[in-house]
């Protein structure tokens, strides 16, 4: 079942993956590295989303053709795959198996995330865009895995701030509307049988309610209502179709996996629950009908199991893969055959299929065979406490072969991310094994707000934009400097989405702390922000007021906190990138913050992409930012030769 989390549905950026590398020695010039192409870190991988058919006959994956990300069909046991997708202007942002026959896909225009969704079959005939709709963008609400003619889509076509719930016949292409929206409807659920029963409602701009039916011939009735800041979220009903499985933070501070009885809104029990982190995820077996597990993020992702079945095939897998973190993508509806990932902090790994009749791993393909992961850095969690008393967790990623013991006077780039409701996790990031491999360090922070750290963690960042987030970075900034990893005069902030604003207001408010500063695709002045956020975000506003601020009660602290009303106050030079299409940033935001630095003579270089949106998805624009990015750092951290 697909679900909405309304814990963080006022979230107002996807975090992007924007994470910088590490490195350098203890003298002047970095100890260099073997310098590895920049196109090696951000070209397309190999091969990538793995996927098997429900009959586990095929097993598809993206591929690159003509630098554009397409789906391949490839049957198991044989070595030749077919390309049944050509898509040219834009790589595939996501696809699924709806049956055996059919492939789905969902594609944007050159970043704006008004996505189309098209349908081929899999031997590359009869392909169809379903939602072919002008400025309408689609979600996927439940695949309907039971039911492999149909699935569940929501549309804005109606009106562009709510999306309306239709089955689409996969076979003639015809859809029928299921509910209209009344305008608050956030989210939608369906149980196994594939009938709507749950709808997600905001009320009042700042409550949420959960509404119930037992038959879709039923009235919907309010069988709980919270603020947003309490969190009852359901992932799937039970397998008798009566009560749900979900995650909960009422009347506590972390979420919980809890068995919730819908219809009288109550909860039945908690069936697991971590003292110090939110669980995330729960997951069952469709075929089995049982709760096998649930996930959370520590430092890394954690799994509690509920199922002894589940528990030994992860052991099976560690036993054979065991020197990398895995998950398993995907399986085939008799939950035999199962698409297995690997992954590290310094290697995006590897694809396997596991035969489960045959207890057979093979390897597929890795993921990106050029990087050689022992040319890679460690990235290492660590923690240290804000000026309030906060408990801030993070990364340091160092130089190939330093330690936190031997690191003094780095170079380091200081990397917030974006979100702001969001968090940095461990894992292989190409930007950070890229600057790492260019001779700095990078050093990411979960600031208060960050997700995953609980209720109270969350609502500390409210209202706190430009102030005490602001000050947690600034404070392990300065951690750094006080353990000597850090070099004073060789410390930059860059950072994407919510990470771009922290960087404009670290250069307003520590104009002395750093030497340069990258914005990515980042808020500047935050009224005309919340006056350009895509429709589909405007019944979310009065959240986004109490989270953020209201740009009428609220007008003098976000002025404070608009970094283009401060620009006299940077001194360090700047680079901005964004793109011309982007749905959550308007361009604007950086227009104005590029127009105010020139007219105070700040140095400045500003790159925009006419065909990108929310962060630069094509291959070769990426490589223009990263050139840029590089040459601009290398120039003002005193890094060139």
């Amino acid at each position: 079942m697909k679900k909405i989390n309304l814990a963080i549905i006022a979230s107002l950026f996807i975090g992007l993956a924007l994470l910088i590398g590490s490195c350098t020695n203890t003298g002047k010039a970095p100890m260099k590295a073997k310098q590895i192409p920049l196109e090696d870190f951000f070209k397309n991988p190999e091969k990538t989303a793995y996927k098997i058919s429900p009959n586990g006959t095929y097993y598809s994956y993206l591929a690159p053709y003509e630098s554009r990300l397409n789906v391949f069909i490839q049957e198991r046991g044989k070595e030749e795959a077919t390309r049944i997708t050509g898509e040219t202007d834009r790589d595939i942002a996501g696809y699924f198996w709806p049956n055996d026959e059919q492939i789905l896909y969902l594609k944007d225009d050159g970043g704006d995330e008004n996505y189309k969704l098209y349908g081929v079959n899999i031997d590359g005939t009869n392909l169809m865009c379903f939602t072919d709709f002008e400025d309408v963008r689609t979600q996927i609400i439940d695949d309907l895995e039971d039911i492999p003619g149909e699935v569940i889509i929501g549309l804005n076509k109606r009106n562009p701030q709510v999306f309306d719930p239709y089955r689409l016949n996969l076979k003639t292409g015809e859809m029928e509307m299921l509910a209209e929206n009344p305008g608050n409807i956030q989210g939608w659920m369906f149980d196994h049988d594939g009938k709507l029963r749950v709808a997600f409602a905001i009320v009042d701009g700042v409550n949420m309610s959960i509404l119930y039916r037992e038959t879709e011939q039923d009235e919907w009735k309010d069988v709980l209502t919270t603020s947003f800041k309490d969190n009852m979220m359901p992932h799937f009903f039970t397998f008798d179709n009566k009560n749900v499985i979900g995650t909960s933070n009422l009347e506590r501070d972390k979420d919980v996996v809890v068995e919730f009885d819908i219809a009288n809104g109550k909860e039945v029990k908690v069936l697991y629950e971590n003292p110090d982190y939110d669980v995330s995820r729960v997951h069952y077996s469709k075929k089995r009908k049982v709760i096998t597990s649930a996930s959370y993020t520590s430092w890394k992702r954690e799994r509690y199991f509920f199922d002894e079945e589940t528990r030994q095939l992860f052991d099976r897998l560690n036993k054979e893969l065991g020197d990398y973190e895995l998950g398993i993508s995907g399986s085939n509806k008799d939950e035999t055959v199962f698409i297995v990932r690997t992954y590290s902090d310094r290697s995006l790994g590897a694809y396997y299929i596991y035969d489960k009749t045959t207890d057979k791993i093979d390897k597929i393909v890795d993921v990106s065979p050029w990087i050689d992961e022992n040319e890679m850095a460690a990235v290492t969690p660590i923690e240290y406490k804000s000026r309030d008393g906060l408990t801030i967790h993070g990364y340091l990623t160092l130089p190939k072969g330093y330690t936190m013991e031997t690191a003094k006077n780095l170079p380091v780039v200081v990397n917030p991310h974006g979100g702001p409701w969001h968090r940095d996790g461990w894992g292989f990031n190409p930007e950070i094994q890229f600057m790492a491999n260019r001779g700095y360090a990078v050093f990411q922070m979960n600031f208060r707000g960050s997700t995953g750290y609980g209720k109270a963690f969350w609502e500390a960042s409210f209202k706190k934009w430009g102030k005490e987030m602001q000050d947690d970075i600034t404070d392990g900034t300065q951690w750094l400097i006080d353990k000597g990893i850090a070099d004073p005069e060789r410390i930059a902030i860059y950072g994407g989405s919510y990470g771009g604003y922290a960087t404009l207001m670290g250069l307003v408010k520590e104009p002395n702390l750093y030497a340069a500063g990258v914005d990515y695709v980042g808020v500047s002045n935050m009224f005309t922000f919340m006056q350009t956020v895509p429709p589909y975000w405007k019944p979310m506003l009065d959240m986004f007021y109490e989270m953020i601020g209201d740009p009428k009660k609220d007008s003098l602290m976000l002025r404070e906190v608009s970094p283009v009303f401060h620009a006299d106050k940077i001194v360090a030079p700047l680079f901005v990138a964004q793109g011309r299409n982007d749905p959550r940033v308007n361009v604007d935001e950086s227009d104005q913050m590029v127009e105010a630095m020139k007219a105070r003579g700040v140095d400045v270089e500003y790159l925009v992409k006419d065909n990108e949106g929310h962060g630069f998805h094509n291959e070769e624009n990426r490589f223009d930012f990263y050139r840029g990015m590089e040459s601009f750092l290398s120039k003002h951290m005193g890094m060139a030769e």
